[in-house]
């Protein structure tokens, strides 16, 4: 399945029904009277946050979408039935944006709700509701109210607790499908992620958490270089962000810069999200490497990162119980761990 997080589309509810304009004929009724029913509303457009879903692809190439307009009412005082609403089912996380792509409409943030994008019409009187001492007979009917048309946008970020951010080949990848059962593509070229990924980490019977891995970052992303920053969107939900570096590289501490730079850059809130630092690929270096590339990015970072190998497991654990301490925190958890502590300054 294509991975697609945004899509505009065009909505329109329906427009409602026309009240009838229709008199009482019956044999041995002498007086019969205006019998005209009203017109049926017009079906509303609604849109709904599923589970089970993980991506806009259903609106690729199905982009409009109409309710049914209200039916018309009928004589003997009988009113037309409603149009039937148009329902847009889409994922959990789902923002709902005007045309202009920057003012909110709704936040789906949780399976099961529900908002109105666009309300029907009201259907038209008939002309019983004209009736009167004056006029006996009356001979109009109201037409029903159009319908709401508009642009908008969906965009979707998806709802993860931890987000893995780093430079390509970083190794974050590696760490999601040691982490969790998700199996994302792993190969020894850059951008090997096109797409953001999602797993659940199961570290106990009471510690569980969604991560989530998102394609690499170069300098100078937020300008368009690499895949830019588009998809930095899929951590602004998180609670924590657990920033990759590989320790084999010359200079750990710049790899480390050139991301806080583009976060800092993108804004949205992820550069004050809080941090933690991994050297990945640490089953690659000796202990005196190893103190090296520590002090180095701790200089710069001003907080002593961990040491993990998302290959032979080294670490791996207590990098995703310090992420669990601070997805605990935001929920006003109380955690005491030392495991938690070993990436303070």
């Amino acid at each position: 399945m294509k991975f697609l997080d945004q899509c505009k589309i065009y909505i329109r509810s329906g427009d409602g029904g026309g009240g009838a304009v229709s008199f009482r004929r019956e044999k041995f009724i002498e007086y019969g009277g205006p019998d005209g029913g009203d017109g049926g509303r017009g079906g509303d457009v609604w849109i709904e946050a599923v589970d089970g879903l993980n991506t806009l692809i259903d609106y690729r190439y199905h982009q409009h979408f109409k309710a049914k307009t209200g039916v018309h009412g009928m004589g003997r005082n009988r009113a037309g039935a409603n149009g039937e609403d148009a329902i847009l089912r889409v994922p959990v996380g789902t923002e709902v944006l005007e045309e202009d792509r920057e003012t909110l409409i709704a936040d789906l943030d949780q399976a099961g709700a529900r908002i109105l994008l666009a309300a029907g019409g009201n259907g038209g009187f008939g002309n019983t509701h004209f009736k009167g001492p004056i006029n006996q007979a009356p001979r109009r009917a109201n037409p029903g109210l159009p319908g709401v048309e508009k642009w908008i946008w969906l965009r979707l970020k998806l709802i993860a607790d931890v987000g893995i951010v780093g430079l390509p080949n970083a190794g974050k990848s590696t760490l999601l499908a040691a982490a969790s059962a998700a199996t994302p593509k792993i190969a020894d070229y850059p951008f090997t992620t096109l797409t953001p990924n999602l797993g659940v980490v199961d570290l106990s019977t009471n510690e569980r958490f969604v991560i989530a891995d998102v394609p690499g970052l170069i300098e100078g992303a937020s300008e368009g270089a690499g895949l830019g920053v588009r998809f930095l969107g899929h951590l602004e939900r998180t609670a924590v962000l657990i920033h990759m570096i590989d320790a084999t590289q010359e200079d750990p501490a710049g790899a480390w810069e050139v991301i806080r730079g583009e976060l800092e850059t993108y804004g949205a809130g992820l550069e004050d999200k809080p941090e933690i630092i991994a050297l990945n690929k640490a089953d690659a270096l000796d202990e005196a490497t190893r103190a090296e590339k520590l002090e180095a990015v701790r200089a710069v970072a001003g907080v002593r990162p961990l040491l993990v190998s998302a290959v032979s497991g080294e670490g791996v654990r207590e990098l995703l119980r310090a992420a669990h301490a601070k997805v605990l925190a935001r929920a006003g958890a109380v955690v005491e761990t030392g495991e938690a502590e070993t990436w303070r300054p």
